[in-house]
């Protein structure tokens, strides 16, 4: 299956990232990619959320679970790390994929979401996430996240930002089938 590059957003210092357009009924599976991903404040966490179509707000309900592999930089800490505080129960939060990321121009996100048959109007949207980022305080982590929006509307948009302030990020959209 080839993987079709649809859009790249390029931010800088900016709010949040949003894919408004191009998520249809033309591919199954939807995976963004990003990289370099850098707040502008340090230790923020960065999100996502969807919309489903004609509806307004990133506040789609969601169920996921966090978990992590850790490593910090004075080889002090090695650990494994299921993480309930970053899970959601039927939440309509943003849903935290990477944690703590620090500012400092060693300190970035790179990762990929991928998200299966979002058009379909019959079932829930699984998803998961995948990724790698240097904490603010010394730290890389291996983070794993998965879940699904609890909604059988099809979700079209999907938002990606920090906790707060802004980001400097590119993020490419593809469609695989």
């Amino acid at each position: 299956m080839a993987m079709t590059l649809i859009t790249t957003n390029t931010s800088s210092d900016a709010a949040n990232s949003s894919f408004t357009s191009g998520i249809d009924s033309t591919y199954k599976l939807y995976i963004f990619k990003w990289y370099d991903v850098n707040p502008a404040t340090d230790a923020q966490d960065f999100s996502f959320q969807g919309n489903v179509a004609d509806a307004s707000g990133f506040n789609e309900t969601i169920t996921s679970t966090y978990f992590r592999a850790e490593h910090d930089e004075d080889d002090g800490t090695a650990a494994i790390v299921y993480d309930t505080v970053l899970d959601q129960a039927q939440g309509t939060a943003y849903q935290i994929l990477q944690p703590y990321i620090g500012n400092l121009a060693d300190e970035s996100a790179a990762g990929e979401l991928f998200l299966f048959n979002p058009s379909n109007t019959t079932y829930i949207k699984h998803w998961y996430h995948r990724g790698t980022c240097y904490l603010a305080g010394g730290y890389a982590i291996n983070s794993f996240v998965g879940g699904y929006f609890n909604v059988t509307g099809a979700i079209d948009e999907i938002d990606f930002k920090m906790a707060a302030g802004n980001m400097d990020a590119v993020i490419k959209m593809y469609g695989v089938g």
